[in-house]
């Protein structure tokens, strides 16, 4: 039997992801739930995602992710989007604290209660993604809010090194702190706004498969209240 767990009760929520369609393809689910449950959602993307090698549209990249981006919030249920300009793929050439510096401001700007993003591992095997998340990190050790990971089951990221040959990196049922039934209805009418992105077979849409109807999560930082 699956273990289920309840998403904490934050009335603000801000995700913290490197490039447009982080917030679809892998937080989707889960930001839609928060969303339905009642809380703000905002998010604050640190890339404009130009250096993609999937092209499923004609058009500059530049300009073509943001009005995914755009188009995706919506329909999730998203209160907010920032989107800044760090170059994709070299956000470990950045020094932490600059970014840390933008989480920051985001957080309070909205009044975030609690922070999400990918688990520190970057899940995918793309170093901007734990990199945005130790900017979180970082930034909630300033703040004192509490960080919430997004990963995979171990089995999941097996099958698709397997299948794939993705570098993925999931955790044993024991590290896992919640695992979230989910509804994946807006999270797919998301994905489907990144049509430079959402490409048929890609590894994205298999991971979503395995996972089925639930998303799986691990505490980065928690504060005695939440």
């Amino acid at each position: 039997m699956t273990r289920v767990s309840a998403l904490p009760r934050w009335g603000s929520v801000l995700a913290v992801v490197a490039h447009p369609d982080d917030e679809s393809f892998a937080l989707g689910a889960v930001l839609a739930a928060f969303a339905e449950g009642g809380a703000r959602v905002s998010v604050l993307c640190l890339t404009r995602g130009e250096a993609s090698t999937l092209h499923g549209v004609a058009g500059d990249l530049l300009e073509l992710r943001a009005a995914e981006l755009a188009a995706a919030a919506d329909v999730l249920g998203l209160d907010d989007v920032e989107l800044l300009t760090f170059p994709d793929g070299r956000l470990t050439d950045i020094e932490l604290d600059q970014l840390a510096d933008h989480v920051s401001r985001a957080a309070q700007r909205v009044r975030a209660d609690g922070l999400v993003g990918f688990d520190l591992n970057g899940v995918t095997g793309h170093p901007d993604h734990g990199r945005a998340t130790a900017a979180a990190v970082r930034a909630a050790d300033q703040l004192d809010l509490p960080v919430l990971g997004w990963t995979v089951p171990e089995q999941v990221a097996l099958r698709l090194r397997e299948e794939h040959g993705a570098p993925f990196d999931g955790y044993p049922e024991p590290q896992v702190d919640l695992v979230v039934p989910v509804d994946r209805t807006r999270q797919l009418e998301a994905v489907a706004c990144h049509s430079s992105q959402a490409v048929p077979g890609s590894v994205m849409w298999r991971r979503i498969e395995l996972l089925g109807e639930h998303e799986h999560l691990r505490w980065l930082r928690r504060t005695d209240e939440r």
